[in-house]
């Protein structure tokens, strides 16, 4: 993947925190991420919340991983069955939720982990 982008999208109302809730957000602030350096930031408008509708953007708009605060099981589901990583429990200011994903040290706090532990892996709580 090193010469691959990576597009993280999270969920926001204000372009600076995280929103706690994934249908409830205005925007996704999403940032394209090559060998670990921010290359690209966009704010995209958010869709109207109906069911299925916000896992189609995140598809649409190839965004790989979701840092959210919160989020419904079947959202979970509709995301990770198009092969994205779904990251939960996150807060606080996005630029420090982004630094602590790219330090391979955030993990979802939610009701269902996006992502196995690897060896090496370490979560930060």
């Amino acid at each position: 993947m090193a010469n691959e982008i990576l597009r993280v999208g999270f969920t926001t109302n204000d372009e600076v925190t995280v929103e706690e809730h994934f249908g409830h957000c205005e925007k996704f602030v999403v940032y394209s991420v090559k060998e670990g350096e921010i290359v690209k930031k966009e704010v995209l408008d958010a869709p109207k919340h109906a069911p299925g509708v916000f896992p189609k953007f995140i598809a649409e708009n190839n965004i790989n991983v979701v840092i959210t605060g919160g989020m419904g099981q079947r959202a979970i589901d509709l995301i990770k069955a198009n092969g994205r990583q779904v990251i939960l429990g996150a807060s606080g200011e996005i630029k420090e939720v982004l630094e602590v994903y790219l330090q391979g040290s955030l993990c979802s706090r939610g009701s269902a982990c996006a992502h196995h532990h690897e060896e090496g892996h370490k979560c930060k709580h």
